[in-house]
């Protein structure tokens, strides 16, 4: 998989995929995250990307043509499933979309800043709109990364134990039950009988029962049938 994203602060992107289980995608050549910095690409003295928004009001707002300049050049050189846009009004992201997105071969996502990106934009490149939460960030950088990792995690051979990702929180529709490690017995403090019996069956019945506890203790609006 290969992801493209524009951002005007590149510098924000390089830790989240320098570390961790995102380096090891790239170093295994199952991802390929590619940060393009927009300044580079307007026709505008300075560097400019930016400008004052039409009919007033505070904050300025990024240009149509370096955002346009880019995404054509990027589109010139293959086809793209889904161009995001990081949004607080998009739709709110889930594990259903990070699974969706996953099964995708090139994605391309823009980082707003300011107050926004010109509407045309959106209107004509735009394919996908994800909003990371009902809160405003100073940009979309890190609104990218979040989504990054949760695709990226999930494509096949990324994780060590393929099976760990199906077992995730969210993708069954329920949270993921308590988890436990030696020792069995820390200041008292026990680890479940039923997890030291050596029964799949009885494990298994106990971990669904406690996901759905605390799915119904705290967040009982994922149980919601009409959702």
């Amino acid at each position: 998989m290969r992801i493209d994203i524009i951002t005007v602060v590149p510098d924000l992107l390089v830790s989240p995929f320098g570390h961790s289980i995102m380096k090891r995608a790239q170093a295994k050549g199952l991802l390929d995250v590619q940060v393009h910095n927009l300044r580079d690409y307007t026709p505008y003295k300075q560097a400019q990307v930016d400008d004052y928004q039409f009919g007033g009001g505070a904050g300025m707002v990024m240009m149509p043509e370096p955002l346009a300049i880019l995404i054509e050049k990027l589109q010139g050189e293959r086809s793209y499933d889904e161009i995001i846009y990081m949004t607080p009004d998009g739709k709110q992201f889930e594990q259903k979309t990070a699974n969706m997105l996953s099964m995708k071969e090139n994605l391309m996502i823009i980082c707003g800043h300011y107050k926004g990106i010109d509407e045309r934009i959106r209107e004509h490149f735009v394919t996908m709109e994800i909003s990371i939460g009902d809160y405003v960030l100073s940009g979309g950088e890190l609104a990218a990364a979040v989504v990054v990792d949760a695709i990226g995690r999930l494509i096949p051979g990324v994780l060590n134990d393929e099976t760990s990702a199906l077992f995730d929180s969210y993708q069954d529709g329920l949270l993921a039950p308590p988890v436990y490690t030696r020792p069995a017995d820390f200041r008292g403090w026990k680890v479940p009988d039923v997890l030291l019996s050596g029964d799949p069956k009885k494990v298994d019945a106990w971990r669904l029962e406690q996901s759905l506890k605390r799915t119904a203790e705290r967040r009982p609006d994922l149980m919601d049938d009409d959702k």
